[in-house]
């Protein structure tokens, strides 16, 4: 392989990981970092915060579903959709003078994530050849890890004014997206059938995954909305439960370290194996909330868990349609999306009934179930899904 196209190969991968962690790290999932001071500054009350929450998911999974259009098709334009979006939205929050403009500016922000992910899963998918592609795509696509850490990282930094951190969010995110269009090459090679929306058998091949994302979804809610909760109303600091969530991005990031041994595994065993280990770490962490050492491995387990798995969906569907690989992410992470959002509200009135303890361990065991459905399951050759 000559050596400018190696390097434009691995500056690509770059920029894709880079715009992964501004998308999904500094912005879509910072919400939940940041809400404390943005509620107590602009009089923003829990169901105010939970409306806001709500509406940046619905759009996301708009914007997911419009990559799932677009996605093989029309990835560049994706990505400058994505960089406006998640940048522009940053930066709305940023300057928001009340919660009616921070409400819109959060929506909005949101679809970033949801277009950034399909657009990269093409472009990358069309820089590499065969199996080199998927640790490329585990790499790339782990980059919400650095995101994470580099968000608990910037709030402690500038804590107490969150203003700073979302303009920061805002330019990583434009230099980030402007990157990817600089490296990404301008004509990616679409077969005929990447142009057409999927047939019936596509779907009938999805039945498996789309269920296995949905029930991961509802496992994973219980840390991503609850985890500081439970971790403070057992008596931890605010700054030690920043520091946990630090380590579900160092979980995360260790995805990209892991990356060239989980690419030479078959998906479906990614999947059982990071699942089970999202669902011990949300176990854990529901079981000792208030034991700071013990909950930031949690986290860090969890984190881990988390990337890898959704890592594994990307190559699940990779495996089942190659050349609709953008497609299939973008109706995954949709679906994953739509559980979460209903693990939310579960878990949301479970918890006040049944505790932290009994609430994380039935999610955990529900993402070990969503695991145990990648058994059985195999690649299927591109004829036989249309």
């Amino acid at each position: 392989m000559k050596r400018p196209f190696l390097f434009r190969r691995v500056a690509l991968v770059t920029a894709g990981t880079a715009l992964i962690a501004a998308t999904y790290g500094l912005v879509r999932l910072a919400y939940g970092l940041h809400l404390p001071e943005m509620s107590a500054d602009l009089g923003i009350d829990t169901a105010t915060a939970g409306k806001i929450s709500a509406a940046a998911s619905l759009v996301y999974g708009g914007a997911a579903l419009l990559g799932f259009v677009l996605g093989a098709t029309r990835p560049r334009l994706l990505v400058v959709l994505a960089m406006l979006t998640a940048g522009g939205g940053a930066a709305g929050i940023a300057l928001a003078p009340d919660a009616a403009v921070l409400a819109v500016s959060a929506a909005v922000s949101s679809a970033g994530a949801g277009l950034a992910s399909p657009a990269l899963v093409r472009l990358v998918h069309a820089a590499f050849d065969g199996d080199d592609s998927d640790a490329a795509q585990a790499i790339v696509n782990a980059g919400t890890g650095p995101g994470l850490v580099a968000a608990g990282l910037i709030a402690l930094a500038v804590a107490p004014d969150w203003r700073v951190a979302w303009l920061i969010a805002a330019v990583a995110t434009l230099g980030a997206g402007l990157a990817v269009l600089t490296l990404a090459r301008p004509a990616d090679a679409r077969s005929a059938a990447a142009r057409r929306l999927p047939p019936a058998p596509w779907w009938r091949r999805h039945r498996r995954p789309v269920a296995a994302a949905a029930l991961f979804g509802v496992g994973a809610a219980a840390v991503w909305n609850y985890g500081r909760v439970v971790m403070v109303d057992a008596g931890a600091t605010e700054s030690a439960s920043v520091l946990a969530w630090i380590c579900v991005g160092c979980g995360g990031a260790a995805v990209i370290a892991t990356a060239p041994l989980t690419g030479r595994v078959a998906p479906r065993r990614v999947w059982l194996i990071a699942t089970a280990v999202a669902a011990a770490g949300t176990a854990a962490l529901g079981a000792f909330p208030g034991q700071p050492l013990t909950a930031a491995v949690a986290c860090a387990l969890f984190g881990w868990g988390y990337v890898a798995a959704s890592g594994a969906l990307i190559g699940w569907t990779t495996g089942i349609d190659a050349d609709r690989a953008a497609a299939g992410t973008a109706a995954l992470f949709v679906v994953f999306m739509i559980g979460q959002a209903a693990g939310a509200t579960v878990l949301g009135a479970a918890l006040p009934v049944a505790g932290p303890t009994v609430a994380f361990v039935a999610a955990g065991v529900l993402s070990v179930g969503a695991g145990l459905l990648a058994a059985g399951w195999r690649r299927v050759p591109a004829r036989d899904v249309g």
